[in-house]
């Protein structure tokens, strides 16, 4: 999940602080799953979906294979969806 927010600061210039706090207040599975389930996308989620990095998002990685048992059937459908109603195609897997 730090590595999310590396690679977003980076290459985009984005500093996600709130993200970060999240993940090192909450863990990152929580903070995952807590962004993943709230009702509207967040606001780093809008951010990376505006410079086109939407494989970026928590919800991009809960798709990942290597994360697979981390994460629920329906947390990857509640992932999948949201990112389809963006207009990302899932590229990865």
């Amino acid at each position: 999940m730090v590595a999310i927010y590396q690679t977003a600061k980076r290459e985009l210039g984005y500093n996600a602080t709130r993200f970060l706090q999240m993940v090192s207040s909450e863990g990152g599975l929580a903070a995952a799953k807590q962004l993943l389930w709230s009702d509207t996308p967040s606001d780093g989620f809008t951010n990376l979906w505006d410079h086109g990095r939407l494989d970026l998002t928590v919800e991009a990685h809960v798709l990942r294979p290597e994360y697979e048992e981390l994460f629920t059937d329906e947390d990857r459908q509640k992932a999948r969806g949201r990112l389809e109603q963006y207009g990302w195609l899932e590229r990865s897997t």
